[in-house]
């Protein structure tokens, strides 16, 4: 916590203290907003009492612009605290302030204890099932059931650390949980499997470093809570899209007990990575929050006041764009803050080099409710001369009307390309699904785009293709070998009858659903998964890999783990032996795109010429080695070879040639001696073969790379 000098004791002053708790000699500031409220309380707890007897209460008696501030003697690192707020109960009116509830300070640096789901933590009178008539205040109290708000010493021994900064046009991104990525993992301890400190072991980093990755981008690790449904059912939110304190690591991911030593695990954590090079992005949620709709739990936000944090209707209700009960109104300047203090926190104090914006159409709805992207949180982050210096990506869609926003996101927003999935899987499974039916899949020329880098989703705003992070799969979805495994989702074991989660995954078994010993199935499935990772490896964009997808994990067909904290979600380091090879698969492609810059290009590939020989920046043939002109839906557009010209001085060019079809077809090579590189038909990389030029014989379906002999 900042230490400043002032004077024990009160003061009268006409603007609040920064936001939480301020330490000053004696004690500390505390400054929190409730623009609705008549009176604010800190409660204040000793270390180790649960129950919440040792309570003690001071009142905050300041106020201005909605702010309640206040001198509380004797508070320092290690201070349990709670805020207590009373007010008007006025559901249709947006004000729901319960002084029995102890709620959960938005800017606690450290949160300690669970929410112990119960009819106490709602504001209102509700039932067994925690169902009830939101017109009566509950009198039950909370405290003893909810977290409360720890403070920390932020102080911490970064020694030489510095942040890697690596270019996008090298970045290769690796979205991994912190606690499936070790849980199984042997090199590991096992006390510190499954935690911050374990993903910086050095067996963990070993394994990121030989595979090339260069940003591992988290799962959210801020402070969260579970869904009421899933306590019920016995289960747990494990991907954690369900924050409770945005300026708090979560505790269980560490081995650390005490919350002091959580907040400096997560550091370690991020100085370790940063010391072999790997940058840290958090995947954060500023969209909504674990409070649910209005008829939920009251632990922050809520009590505190719902009508300035939430988007809410002219009767009260939520207007809800994140399918999770409420929405964060950041057209709020206190909200729009609250999220740009936490993106600073992060940076500054914990040194994370990013951040990945789950449903980040809804951080950008302005009054209107439309997105606006010029809207003033947008701005701020372009601007703030902390937060426009590091790596911002946008998940560009939310669940409410026109959410779909992908290539819409200002400079220097980088986003996830749904359609380079959506492309990928359609050519490389759903495709060679329909033809081995004996129908005719789509032609090649969208796969080019997404190939090039979706000029048409972000060749607008002066972006180039690093603007396109491209995946195959992600945390939600299938996994990429059960993509090739599954016809349709199994997700029995979430409790939800394997309704939920989506099922458009265009998925395809190869005849027989799930695990087979079938020897022809099992090839024809590992060979569409490395066309998917050569597809996903060497296109131009920003590459993202999922945990585990680099050797063949399987979720058993659940496409929606969330709730799913066992060998289900959690990577298995035990591997056969075709795993081995698709692991070694991915090293090499990886390995490819490294010593290879023009797979990997800044600026975008438009046929230019680049030297005077007339060479171009892309070309693009057919299976003939003709250029393929206006040839792009004729007969045979299933097979197209894209050659690129080296972007740079001393650096080689390369030939990618994509056989979507079922079967061996002729391909003749552009002129001049290639080397082959990669075949997606070999089982495992391979020594360089003899030059070839001419024609050459290619199986399929199938991608190969070549570099000029």
């Amino acid at each position: 916590m900042p230490t400043r000098p002032a004077p024990p004791g009160p003061t009268t002053r006409d603007l609040p203290p920064p936001p939480g708790v301020t330490l000053v000699p004696g004690g500390a500031d505390v400054a929190v907003y409730a623009g609705h409220a008549e009176a604010v309380d800190v409660c204040l707890f000793e270390p180790g009492d649960t129950a919440g007897t040792s309570e003690r209460r001071v009142a905050l008696r300041e106020r201005a612009h909605g702010w309640w501030f206040g001198f509380v003697p004797g508070m320092g690192p290690g201070t349990r605290y709670g805020v207590r707020v009373d007010g008007p109960w006025s559901p249709d009116h947006g004000l729901h302030h319960n002084p029995a509830k102890l709620l959960l300070d938005p800017y606690a640096g450290a949160v300690e204890g669970e929410v112990a789901w119960g009819p106490e933590v709602y504001g209102h009178r509700v039932d067994e099932r925690w169902r009830g008539d939101l017109e009566q205040r509950s009198p039950l109290d909370s405290r003893g059931h909810v977290p409360r708000g720890v403070v920390v010493d932020h102080s911490f021994d970064w020694g030489d650390d510095a942040p890697p900064r690596r270019s996008r046009s090298e970045t290769v991104v690796y979205e991994a949980h912190v606690r499936n990525q070790t849980m199984l993992l042997p090199g590991v301890p096992e006390h510190l499997r499954g935690t911050y400190a374990g993903l910086a072991h050095p067996a963990s980093v070993e394994h990121l470093l030989s595979l090339g990755v260069t940003t591992v981008e988290l799962l959210p690790v801020h402070a969260f809570t579970h869904e009421p449904h899933l306590v019920q059912r016995g289960l747990t939110n494990h991907w954690g899209y369900n924050t409770l304190g945005f300026m708090a690591p979560h505790a269980r991911y560490a081995a650390a007990s005490d919350p002091q030593g959580v907040v400096d695990e997560v550091k370690g954590m991020v100085k370790l990575l940063h010391a072999a090079g790997i940058e840290v992005v958090l995947d954060v949620v500023y969209n909504h929050t674990a409070e649910q709709s209005r008829s939920g739990a009251m632990l922050s936000w809520r009590g505190l006041d719902q009508r300035a944090y939430y988007r809410l209707d002219e009767r009260g209700r939520d207007i809800d764009v994140t399918g999770c009960g409420n929405t964060l109104d950041l057209r709020h300047p206190v909200v729009c803050r609250m999220v740009l203090d936490s993106l600073r926190h992060w940076v500054q104090t914990y040194r994370v080099d990013g951040f990945r914006f789950d449903l980040a159409v809804a951080l950008g709805r302005g009054r209107g409710d439309d997105y606006d992207p010029d809207h003033p949180f947008l701005v701020a982050l372009r601007t703030d001369p902390v937060l426009s210096r590091v790596v911002l990506v946008a998940e560009p869609w939310d669940l409410g009307m026109h959410g779909w926003r992908t290539g819409q996101f200002p400079p220097p927003f980088l986003e996830w390309n749904d359609r380079f999935r959506d492309t990928a899987r359609r050519f490389w499974v759903g495709d060679v699904r329909a033809q081995s039916l004996g129908e005719r899949g789509h032609d090649a020329r969208e796969l080019a785009t997404r190939l090039s880098g979706s000029r048409d989703l972000f060749g607008a705003r002066d972006r180039g293709p690093t603007a396109s992070v491209n995946f195959v799969t992600a945390h939600d979805g299938m996994t990429l070998a059960d993509l090739v495994a599954y016809d349709r989702k199994h997700n029995e074991a979430n409790g939800e009858d394997n309704r939920d989660g989506t099922d458009g995954n265009g998925s395809w078994n190869h005849g027989v659903e799930g695990p087979t010993d079938d020897p022809e199935v099992l090839a024809a499935r590992t060979r569409a998964v490395r066309a998917l990772l050569g597809t996903l490896l060497l296109s131009q964009g920003v590459p993202m890999l999922t945990a585990g997808d680099e050797m063949g994990r399987t979720q058993g067909g659940n496409n929606n783990p969330y709730c799913q904290d066992n060998e289900v979600s959690w990577v298995d380091w035990e591997l056969a032996p075709w795993q081995e090879d698709l692991l070694e698969t991915t090293k090499h492609l990886l390995a490819l795109r490294r010593a290879h810059p023009v797979l990997r290009q800044r600026t975008w590939l438009t046929g230019r010429e680049v030297d005077d020989e007339g060479t171009l920046d892309v070309a693009w043939y057919a299976a003939d080695g003709r250029p393929m002109g206006d040839r792009w839906h004729g007969e045979g557009t299933r097979v197209l070879q894209m050659a690129l010209a080296p972007p740079v001085d001393g650096s080689s060019a390369a030939l990618l040639v994509v056989h979507g079809g079922v079967g061996d077809t002729e391909v003749t090579l552009p002129t001049g001696r290639h080397r082959l590189l990669w075949d997606s038909a070999w089982e495992r990389p391979r020594a360089q073969d003899a030059p070839h030029e001419g024609t050459v014989l290619v199986a399929g379906p199938s991608v190969r790379l070549y570099a000029p002999a």
